[in-house]
């Protein structure tokens, strides 16, 4: 059964990224650090994936596998013939295209699908947390705190060196999303998880504040952005409100359903908007009617390519991402972290 309340994250997750990459306002990863959230939820699933197998985590890898990748080819598909019609003079050989088939690095690129390939770098460190959770759910569960507090640690001495940075800056996230699965967080004291999330908080903008001159937005500072992220994920995994109104429901059912889509196409749907924004008067509306431009052009992968999606899941294929109409949803679980 999915946990409504841990959709509802991720769905506000990703429509604060389209909003962020639309609008780069160093506020939005103040106010929802969208990528700690969507980490510390992928900790907390694939933490009960592999607590449900029975001792065999290669099908809970091969499952996740098949739902990351089959869309990520679909991006590949489109945007490496792309690449080549329009020119790749500094073109890599054919090995490190294979980046393309197994994402265990940035795949390549050129500076025309640059609006492609720069967001590509959660796919990569979503990859390498899913092969990794085997053997950090074994660590986690025999030195909980040393484990939390290592990426942390990590990420004060790697700077910013690509996938080793990024595991390391939401490494703790992940780690709290097994501490949610296993119901630790909530058998927490509330004053003691409380003060923890603030010292957190307060950590990642006094690094910004005293560290960083000159620069205010989290993604540019690894170690704030972990700190910061810690502190939120702690507070928002938890909670767990019960959430029943189906018209939200639905919606979340949806967005969640072409989550990998959305994700991968939103960038190349801002960086289109402004052309197409301009020939249709987009303007006239300032910057809202340009974000309006590229949710109408995102419509068009999420139809071509949406049902992707529904086959890696084992879903029957559907164009539109909406379950049935009026059934009763399902009922909400009464405790979702295991506690």
């Amino acid at each position: 059964m999915r946990d409504r309340y841990l959709d509802s994250l991720r769905a506000a997750a990703i429509v604060r990224v389209i909003v962020y990459h639309a609008f780069p306002v160093a506020w939005l990863g103040y106010a929802f650090p969208a990528m700690g959230v969507m980490f510390g939820i992928g900790g907390s699933l694939m933490a009960h994936s592999l607590d449900r197998s029975n001792g065999a985590p290669d099908r809970v890898l091969a499952s996740r596998l098949r739902r990351l990748l089959p869309a990520f080819w679909a991006l590949g598909a489109v945007v490496v013939p792309a690449m080549l019609w329009a020119g790749w003079p500094d073109r890599p050989h054919w090995p490190k295209l294979l980046l393309w088939l197994a994402p265990v690095a940035q795949p390549p690129g050129n500076a025309w699908a640059v609006p492609a390939t720069e967001v590509l770098w959660y796919i990569v460190t979503y990859l390498w947390f899913v092969l990794l959770s085997p053997i950090l759910l074994w660590v986690y569960r025999r030195w909980p705190l040393r484990t939390v507090l290592v990426p942390l640690a990590l990420v004060l001495m790697v700077g910013d060196s690509g996938v080793v940075s990024d595991l390391a800056t939401f490494g703790a996230c992940w780690i709290v999303g097994f501490a949610h699965r296993d119901g630790a967080l909530r058998r927490m004291a509330t004053p003691l998880l409380a003060a923890l999330a603030a010292g957190c908080v307060a950590a990642g903008v006094a690094w910004v504040v005293l560290l960083s001159p000159g620069s205010y937005d989290l993604n540019e500072i690894p170690p704030a952005q972990a700190l910061y992220s810690l502190g939120f994920v702690l507070v928002l995994l938890r909670v767990s409100p019960r959430l029943t109104w189906r018209p939200f429901v639905r919606v979340v059912s949806a967005v969640n359903s072409r989550a990998v889509t959305i994700y991968l196409w939103h960038n190349p749907a801002i960086a289109m908007c402004f052309v197409v924004g301009d020939a249709v008067g987009a303007w006239r509306l300032g910057g809202v009617g340009y974000l309006a431009v590229a949710l109408a052009l995102l419509l068009v992968p999420l139809l071509a390519l949406g049902w992707i999606e529904d086959v890696a899941a084992r879903r029957r294929p559907r164009l539109l991402p909406w379950d049935g109409g009026g059934r009763a949803p399902a009922k909400q679980p009464q405790n979702v972290s295991g506690g």
